[in-house]
């Protein structure tokens, strides 16, 4: 659907309007944008495992029907009063992070993804499962010039989310260890590659496609989670949401060593001896991401050409994506083409 000369109209868009229950595919009025916001006509928008983990109700929207999608490429269509940042036309990306406070003590000291008042692409305000969104426009990003909006979709949050977790990692990391090779971590060994780093990837038990996968990506080793990688490691970065993977990657990785859990959803972690986590090994969280990170990879991404593997998807195809998302059926990011 379009616009007609008055700014309105219908948009089709896919919605989450039960707990645990399919998205279903409904015409509704394109939204109108407040004085800071951006109405976006949506050209490509990532899946994430976060949007499952949305519809299963693992993360629970406050309120439905909710359009999730959070990957979100598109060219603005109509912008506020307010709004002097953008213009019609001009190419967006609209990430996990859709507003803070911009006040409290974590949005003053730098840290706005962990504000108490932030809110959420796709969980707290409606998402790119659609034809058109809104978004605040200080929280729109400008995204590089070379790539296309089918394979830059996925980088904004697996590839954003990635690179926080990737960026808490000290300096002297050479070998790192990569459990759950999916979206993300397609992504980060390939920025781990470019910065001379050894990835080892963890996979599912017998997943040789994505093992191989791995390895066409530069990984110097790729093996089953459930068996220690041949090399001590000097950190590790979760993407996968089993909590079991957590004392896993403890005993993989030597004295001193990170365990950096990426996911915004894990499940719970066992029970394990001390010793694991002794030897000052550190286990960390990432949540959410600012914008700040979204500068600092898209400006790498900008100097080193990043190959993401998007799967396309029509956006009536939604519940199909998710599915097989759900199933590992794919390698790379699926992406949903409005």
């Amino acid at each position: 659907m379009t616009l007609n000369q008055a700014g309105t109209g219908l948009m089709r868009a896919m919605r989450i309007e039960e707990a645990r229950g399919p998205l279903r595919q409904r015409e509704i009025t394109i939204p109108a944008p407040n004085a800071d916001e951006v109405l976006i006509r949506v050209s490509a928008c990532g899946v994430c495992r976060t949007d499952l983990h949305i519809r299963d109700g693992e993360l629970a929207p406050h309120s439905l029907p909710l359009i999730p999608g959070h990957e979100v490429v598109g060219t603005v269509a109509r912008t506020g009063s307010a709004v002097t940042r953008w213009h019609i036309g001009q190419r967006v990306g609209v990430p996990w992070l859709a507003s803070t406070c911009r006040a409290c003590a974590y949005c003053l000291g730098d840290r706005e993804n962990l504000c108490d008042s932030a809110a959420f692409t796709g969980l707290d305000r409606d998402g790119g499962y659609a034809q058109y969104m809104v978004a605040k426009a200080d929280y729109c990003v400008d995204l590089p010039v070379q790539y296309d909006d089918l394979h830059v979709a996925p980088m904004l949050c697996a590839g954003l989310i990635g690179y926080r977790a990737y960026a808490m990692l000290h300096d002297d990391v050479r070998r790192i260890g990569i459990y759950g090779f999916g979206a993300a971590a397609h992504i980060i060994t390939q920025v781990a590659c470019h910065r001379g780093q050894e990835v080892f990837a963890l996979t599912r038990d017998g997943d040789f496609r994505s093992q191989r996968f791995a390895l066409s990506l530069g990984a110097r080793w790729a093996g089953d989670s459930s068996k220690p990688p041949p090399l001590a490691l000097d950190a590790a970065l979760i993407f996968a949401p089993v909590g079991g993977l957590v004392p896993a990657a403890l005993a993989a990785v030597r004295k001193g060593g990170h365990v950096i859990c990426a996911g915004i959803h894990m499940s719970n972690i066992p029970a394990f001896p001390y010793a694991l986590l002794w030897g000052e090994r550190c286990v960390k969280s990432v949540a959410n991401l600012t914008r700040q990170d979204a500068l600092a990879y898209f400006a790498f991404a900008a100097r080193h050409r990043i190959e993401t593997t998007p799967v396309p998807f029509r956006l009536d195809e939604a519940n199909d994506a998710l599915e097989a998302l759900r199933q590992g059926a794919f390698d790379g990011a699926a992406v949903l083409l409005p």
